[in-house]
């Protein structure tokens, strides 16, 4: 059902380096990797090398915990940021301050969850995933040897769990070096200053900015994400 948001055009002796790169076989948490993103994205989109200039070094890192990290995505969904802690801190605290293992959290009572904050719809959703963990119809650590438009289809078969948690599981969890979530609004909002659009990029504009950006599309993101957090929602370059 879903479709790899920007296949990356490339061929002859770049093949095998694409084929690793999607495998998983490189991660963005090896500075090495890292610094070769950061000179292609210089090479290759003059826009790009001055904002990435301007922002200076980024110490990216990747997240512990595949489970964890989706049971606390969910957790904060449309919640700011101090409610959702509040929130995944309650819910952690049945269970001595950790995420719960999947059959601990299936054999809880419902009314404690939702004493713990936790919505039905998100008990539904983490119970969900859960499920899936326990029957083995979905493999977490199994998808780190899959490429990304199949990490991304499996996991947006959970309940809860769209192509934004999907990317942003990629890039963060997996440490993928060619995400690109179109969707996300900060990032639309910083291609649109940066590049000077009169308007949010549409996702044919955002592929068209894009072309040169693979298979680094993950370190654009993060520098572009990166130019919104200065004081005044941008930096000076």
């Amino acid at each position: 059902m879903i479709k790899r948001a920007f296949p990356s055009p490339i061929s002859g002796r770049k093949v095998k380096e694409h084929l690793d790169l999607v495998a998983g076989q490189m991660s963005l948490a090896d500075r090495v990797v890292w610094r070769k993103g950061v000179a292609h994205l210089k090479r290759r989109d003059p826009v790009l090398g001055r904002l990435i200039r301007a922002v200076g070094p980024i110490d990216f890192k990747v997240e512990d915990g595949h489970y964890e990290s989706l049971v606390g995505a969910i957790v904060f969904q449309q919640l700011a940021g101090a409610a959702a802690q509040a929130i995944l801190n309650r819910f952690m605290k049945l269970y001595d301050g950790k995420v719960p293992k999947p059959e601990a959290y299936l054999a809880t009572d419902e009314s404690k969850l939702r004493g713990a904050g936790l919505s039905p719809q998100k008990i539904s959703y983490i119970r969900d995933l859960c499920q899936r963990l326990v029957d083995g119809s979905l493999n977490l650590r199994g998808l780190a040897d899959k490429p990304d438009n199949q990490v991304v289809e499996q996991l947006d078969a959970v309940k809860g769990i769209g192509r934004w948690t999907a990317e942003m599981f990629l890039l963060f969890v997996l440490g993928r070096t060619d995400v690109l979530p179109v969707d996300d609004l900060g990032l639309q909002k910083a291609a649109k200053r940066i590049y000077r659009l009169r308007a949010l990029p549409s996702k044919q504009r955002f592929e068209k900015l894009a072309k040169n950006w693979h298979p680094y599309s993950s370190v654009a993101t993060m520098y572009l994400w990166r130019s919104g957090e200065k004081p005044g929602d941008a930096v000076k370059w």
